[in-house]
């Protein structure tokens, strides 16, 4: 038995600090808070880290047998290898593809744009016309203006075409250049029905212990694929203050 332990624990832990180097890149990088939570890639997190720190090792720990000759070991431990290789490499292709670009605002919302939501037009348009603004492989996450066209024909055929301003960096300006209309769109908790009415009341609760008003225009939605986070901002300065969670 001492022998699987051994293999085990080894196993055990270049896999773990595998998934650290992986995962913490990716978080340090693109997806720390709140982007990490927006997206939801903790259930692709949990998924590849589940099978290449938690699976791995235990088949490890099943095949791990000291009568098995060498060559035959080797052969099945590099063969669990490769599949957790395979699986992070899934991970990380997921991952990297979905990567958070900008924090935007537009009008109504705050939003997150992931490199998925930008396709290869958009991006040619944005090097060509908008180039301090065009995303590359190595961009960091960014907050701006997502400023729609002063054009009416033009604001229409974005209304109307199936692409959001958000996917169009051409359009993007430092996010300072929106602050005074971010002003006038900032709204008071009960006058936001993105949030259900529990989750209202729980955040509520929350401004309430942190000291905030909760009865005054001074927040907006943050927007992604989970559920929309609280972005309360200080009307004076318009920075924002914190980001509330509604669970």
């Amino acid at each position: 038995m001492g022998f699987r332990l051994k293999a085990f624990g080894w196993h055990l832990l270049g896999s773990a600090c595998a998934m650290m180097l992986l995962l913490g890149g990716m978080y340090l990088g693109w997806y720390r808070w709140p982007g990490w939570y927006l997206t939801g890639a903790a259930k692709i997190a949990l998924m590849v880290a589940g099978f290449d720190v938690v699976l791995g090792p235990l088949l490890t720990l099943v095949i791990a047998n000291p009568r098995k000759p060498r060559r035959e070991l080797v052969r099945d431990i590099g063969i669990i290898v490769c599949v957790q290789i395979a699986a992070a490499g899934y991970g990380a292709t997921t991952l990297w593809q979905g990567r958070v670009l900008y924090y935007t605002y537009s009008e109504k919302w705050l939003q997150i744009v992931q490199a998925t939501d930008l396709d290869a037009e958009q991006i040619a348009l944005a090097e060509k016309l908008n180039p301090n603004f065009a995303p590359h492989w190595y961009s960091l996450p960014r907050w701006v203006y997502a400023q729609m066209p002063d054009d009416p024909q033009v604001r229409e055929r974005i209304v109307g075409g199936g692409i959001d301003v958000i996917q169009m960096p051409r359009y993007f300006r430092p996010w300072e250049a929106g602050l005074p209309r971010l002003r006038q769109d900032l709204r008071a908790l009960d006058k936001m029905p993105e949030f259900t009415p529990p989750e209202s009341k729980l955040l509520k609760k929350r401004m309430q212990q942190m000291g905030l008003p909760f009865d005054t225009p001074t927040a907006l939605p943050l927007m992604g694929r989970a559920r929309p986070l609280l972005a309360v901002i200080d009307p004076a300065t318009l920075r924002i203050r914190t980001l509330i969670a509604p669970y």
